[in-house]
């Protein structure tokens, strides 16, 4: 069994990252991200990928599998934005 932090580590991930699913869910259905931030987004998303690498570099699963979905989907609701607005 993993260690107690890579339980919160994955627990935390999963809350996270499942937090993007309706939105991009939202904008994919509606084909608008009139009220999503170009912005934050584009900050967020470039965090996100500095989150992934740093991971990465410290072995930490929890961070790489949670970064990396999340910056999928936060990359996703950016390109949307870009797409329809």
């Amino acid at each position: 069994m993993p260690p107690l932090n890579d339980l919160i580590g994955f627990a935390a991930a999963s809350l996270t990252t499942a937090a993007f699913v309706p939105q991009a869910w939202l904008t994919w259905k509606t084909r608008s991200a009139k009220g999503v931030s170009l912005g934050m987004y584009s900050v967020f998303v470039t965090g996100v990928a500095l989150w992934l690498i740093y991971g990465l570099q410290i072995g930490a699963l929890p961070v790489v599998i949670a970064n990396a979905i999340t910056l999928a989907l936060a990359s996703f609701i950016l390109i949307m934005k870009l797409r329809f607005g």
